[in-house]
């Protein structure tokens, strides 16, 4: 853990290396200028764009003299708390400001974006354990939304980047516990998931079938009908082909498993792009599995009206 310590989801926290909470950090415009460094850390930036930014209502001259008052309040409230901080929080030139990349620190928000970078490409059912386990840290740092409370324009823009890569998560995660059989974890992400978005369709189907596998057909029909209150209350549609036709085959009970799992394959929401050609073959096998029932159906046909024409040619010829 380094010297300093910072949260951004839910509420903006500074804890030290001991773990005691930092105070002094209460002024809103040095809350934003922080934790717009913070953000997008990777960047320097120009101090005009600082000042036009947090002082946008106020003349250049004066917005730029309460960006140089803010930094200065900014390092000295750090230094104040005695932290034994690598140099310094933040690198102020003339004309540029950017957080120091050899500041002792640990962020929330970075660590929560690197966990999905390695699993970018990767479909939940082929994540392995590692990349799992990575997983299940990084979505419990999401301690809330970005910043809860703020309604500046930038901190909406990455609130609602970030609740998109928490739900990516998600789904990766309770794709994994699909194929891997650990249907109540599953579950559990998936109620997650709705919570941020009750109008998901796929995770809905999903949920339907994470049921259905468990041995609970009742609750995967209770996700239909609250699949459809969902799009009808949020969206005014109603659901797609996919789920009608996965919601009939519940009902007449007459999944297959692992033919349910093959039919999702193909449809799966993190599918990398380079994995099109394995989804192709798994249609293919899927069309002659289809092709070979629908055959069997008819050759059965076939059997039975033969038969038939028999029994009455036979009753025929007693006469």
């Amino acid at each position: 853990m380094g010297a300093l310590r910072i949260t951004l989801f839910g509420k903006l926290c500074l804890w030290g290396c001991d773990g005691q909470l930092l105070v002094g950090f209460d002024a809103r415009k040095l809350q934003e200028l922080l934790c717009y460094l913070l953000l997008y850390r990777d960047h320097p930036y120009p101090r005009e764009v600082l000042a036009s930014l947090l002082w946008g209502d106020c003349s250049t001259e004066q917005s730029k003299k309460y960006l140089r008052q803010t930094l200065w309040q900014l390092q000295s409230t750090i230094e104040r708390q005695g932290e034994p901080i690598n140099g310094r929080l933040l690198r102020v030139e003339p004309d540029w400001v950017t957080l120091d990349s050899q500041a002792d620190l640990w962020l929330d928000v970075a660590v929560f974006e690197q966990a999905l970078a390695p699993v970018q490409n990767t479909r939940g059912r082929d994540l392995d354990f590692e990349k799992v386990q990575m997983l299940q840290c990084a979505v419990k740092l999401y301690q809330g939304d970005l910043l809860e409370g703020w309604y500046q324009d930038w901190c909406l823009y990455e609130r609602e980047r970030l609740q998109n890569i928490y739900l990516t998560m998600l789904d990766k995660l309770m794709g994994y516990c699909e194929a891997h059989h650990e249907y109540e974890t599953g579950i559990e992400y998936g109620t997650r998931i709705l919570l941020f978005d009750r109008a998901r369709e796929h995770t809905h189907r999903r949920l339907m079938r994470i049921h259905y596998l468990a041995g609970n057909r009742t609750a995967a029909l209770r996700q239909y009908r609250r699949c459809v209150v969902a799009l009808e209350e949020e969206l005014a549609v109603k659901p797609a082909k996919q789920t009608t036709a996965l919601h009939e085959q519940i009902c007449a009970d007459r999944l297959d498993s692992a033919t349910l799992q093959s039919l999702y394959d193909t449809r799966t929401v993190d599918a990398a792009p380079d994995a099109l050609p394995e989804v192709l073959g798994r249609l293919a096998q899927l069309q002659e599995l289809l092709i070979g029932v629908q055959q069997a159906v008819q050759h059965g046909i076939q059997a039975v009206e033969g038969a038939l024409k028999g029994r009455a040619n036979a009753n025929r010829s007693n006469r």
